[in-house]
């Protein structure tokens, strides 16, 4: 008897024990707030040649992503990463991504990923219920809030086209307000439709009364695109009366909650949400703001009927697919999938569900202790209380280029990530709250420095 065939890739159990031992020691240490970005030049110097024929090694490999890459990336998980829409998964979240990863499931099919698709739809099943859909409702996790986006709108395109009997003279058009995320002008070039833009309020939201106008002009709408929680500012947008509209000229009603819908868990905002529950698509991203880590999208669907008749994907390799299970390549524009959605049904399991709702109350109270620091102080406007986690604030008396020359200093001295924006036609400052372990006495410290 000979011994065991040599693997064709040879020992690779010092490398793997040294990932292993990476990954341990990055889940339990601080992250560095810092935004680092270096020009591809520098990195090319720092890194040297990489890809070669013959390999650098493990450890050569290992020694430029610890000491070279890494450090150029900025860590979204800092408590004072207040900037764009940061993450802050939970630890259990990020170390089962890995386990996700070495598990390597196909989870497009239920065939092939059963085990991982269930409990994926165990944490869809939790969302479903903050929507207050039925039970028949569903969806699966996609890459992100474009993708999602842009699926549920596709699905929308071809139910409105079925029920009109094809396509209208003109074109399709969705409908949406000035501040819809920028993936919803990406999923209309990539359909090939119009945009009509819906005025908005004085406060930034979609009102039915705005919309109805629309409609009753555009008679091409083949679906509405509702914010439950903008990115500029954390608007939610009036979804009872918008779903009143759109109920009345049967138009297909998306909303987007990439970030805001993590707030649905949060009863002292809930309210906000009324109307959410006549929703005919929805999406959130659990690694905005629900302690998941990238990249990963729940894209909902009151009636997933009508997603399979839009996704499902026909070919003679196919054919012996069960088309009765549940499978979540028939929901969305995809095939192939990892079982993106377990980093987050983990976490949800080991926290449980309270101590989510907890977290998301955690982050709502820092965002209005900031927002009133903000209030009281003598050198700082609140441009308008929070609706959720998101606020705008200036520096009276400063241009453009001072803030962002405050916010560029506060960034390389690593004390906070708070950008500059944009709103109604002026720039703020604005921050971002997701993370329940940011300190409000430090970020009004840091604030305190635009005097």
């Amino acid at each position: 008897m000979t011994g065991p065939a040599r693997r064709f890739w040879g020992d690779e159990d010092p490398a793997v024990e040294a990932v292993l031992h990476w990954v341990t020691d990055r889940v339990a240490r601080a992250s560095d707030p810092k935004t680092t970005a270096r020009p591809a030049s520098e990195l090319a110097a720092a890194a040297g040649p990489t890809v070669t024929p013959s390999g650098i090694g493990w450890q050569a490999a290992l020694r430029i992503f610890d000491d070279v890459l890494v450090p150029a990336t900025r860590a979204q998980d800092d408590p004072m990463n207040l900037a764009y829409i940061p993450a802050a998964p939970t630890r259990s979240a990020v170390a089962f991504d890995l386990a996700t990863s070495a598990a390597n499931v196909f989870a497009g099919l239920w065939e092939a990923g059963a085990g991982a698709i269930y409990a994926e739809n165990e944490a869809l099943d939790w969302l479903i219920g903050l929507l207050r859909w039925p039970e028949t409702a569903g969806g699966t996790f996609v890459a992100g809030g474009t993708m999602g986006n842009l699926s549920a709108l596709v699905t929308a395109r071809e139910t409105m086209r079925a029920r009109r009997g094809g396509r209208p003279y003109g074109g399709w058009v969705l409908a949406c307000t000035a501040d819809a995320h920028s993936s919803i002008l990406g999923a209309a070039r990539a359909l090939d439709v119009g945009v009509i833009e819906v005025p908005q309020d004085r406060r930034g939201h979609l009102t039915g009364r705005a919309l109805h106008a629309v409609l009753r002009a555009h008679p091409n709408v083949f679906a509405v695109v509702a914010s439950a929680g903008t990115t500029n500012a954390g608007i939610i947008d009036d979804l009872d009366d918008v779903a009143d509209v759109c109920g009345e000229f049967g138009t297909w009603l998306h909303v987007d909650g990439a970030y805001g819908g993590a707030a649905l868990a949060a009863p002292s905002v809930r309210y906000r949400f009324h109307g959410v529950e006549r929703a005919d698509s929805f999406i959130v991203d659990p690694h905005k703001w629900l302690f998941a880590p990238y990249d990963c999208c729940a894209l909902l669907y009151r009636d997933p009927r009508a997603a399979r008749v839009a996704h499902s994907q026909q070919a003679s390799y196919l054919d012996q697919i069960d088309r009765e299970a549940w499978n979540p390549s028939d929901l969305a524009t995809h095939l192939t999938r990892r079982a993106r959605g377990l980093p987050f049904w983990f976490s949800l399991a080991v926290h449980g569900t309270e101590r989510y709702r907890a977290a998301v109350e955690r982050t709502l109270a820092i965002a209005r202790d900031v927002a009133d620091g903000i209030a009281s102080s003598p050198h700082l406007r609140l441009v308008q209380p929070p609706e959720l986690s998101v606020l705008l604030f200036e520096r009276p008396g400063w241009d453009p280029a001072q803030h962002q020359q405050w916010s560029r200093r506060a960034a390389l001295e690593g004390s906070i990530l708070c950008l500059p924006t944009t709103w109604q036609g002026r720039t703020v400052l604005r921050l971002a709250f997701v993370n329940p372990d940011t300190r409000p006495e430090r970020v009004l410290e840091v604030l305190d420095t635009l005097r």
